[in-house]
């Protein structure tokens, strides 16, 4: 089965075209100010348009309130929600049907604990995003190029698909998908060469990984 990859943090008409012609299946556009990677609504929707159809357009959000979500589902040209902050199972099943888009629900791992607080989403969300815990005073709850153990993951079963995050580089993504046995990856941090400025041939290295 083919990788499907997620490049996060888009935020430059280069990174975006970069992606979607080395492959990606989803491109992903950060809503959060403290994240370096965030951006305005008219510049995300510059950006989607720029998008094809077979590619899928993700906006990241943090604990957003509904004016917000209303703004980007209306104005930013995407198709999924990404919920990346403490949002609880009703919060998602409520922003789910109020704004009418699929969901990711992005939950932190750090141990099989972890893992087990996705089967309280399992009804409410169409993907899960399992990320690294940020490190203790991070600004943000991604996208800090930490890792979490792979393992973890292997042979954990939901009812919904899921995408491993959390340090992934081109060097190790083939690592982590064989141990993880993920379908689906996620990576922003891991093919810049700053917080929130892409590194193209990073970009083109992390799917050429996916394909050998």
């Amino acid at each position: 089965m083919k990788i499907q990859t997620k490049i996060c943090g888009l935020s430059t008409p280069q990174s975006v075209d970069c992606a979607v012609d080395a492959g990606a299946a989803m491109v992903g556009f950060v809503f959060f100010p403290p994240s370096p990677r965030s951006l305005s609504i008219a510049e995300a929707a510059a950006l989607t348009a720029r998008v094809p159809d077979h590619v899928k357009k993700v906006a990241l959000t943090v604990n957003a309130d509904d004016d917000l979500l209303a703004e980007i589902s209306e104005n930013a040209g995407i198709d999924l929600l990404q919920l990346h902050g403490s949002e609880p199972p009703e919060r998602v099943f409520e922003v789910r049907h109020s704004f009418g888009l699929p969901v990711i629900k992005a939950l932190p791992v750090e141990d099989t604990v972890d893992l087990m607080v996705a089967r309280g989403y399992d009804a409410v969300v169409d993907f899960f995003l399992f990320d690294a815990k940020p490190p203790a005073h991070a600004t943000r709850p991604g996208g800090n190029a930490v890792a979490f153990d792979w393992a973890l993951l292997k042979g954990f079963s939901l009812a919904k698909p899921w995408l491993l995050a959390g340090g992934l580089t081109p060097e190790n993504v083939a690592e982590a998908v064989r141990i993880s046995a993920a379908h689906m990856v996620d990576v922003s941090s891991g093919v810049e060469d700053q917080p929130g400025v892409k590194n193209l041939p990073k970009i083109r290295a992390f799917l050429e990984a996916l394909d050998r």
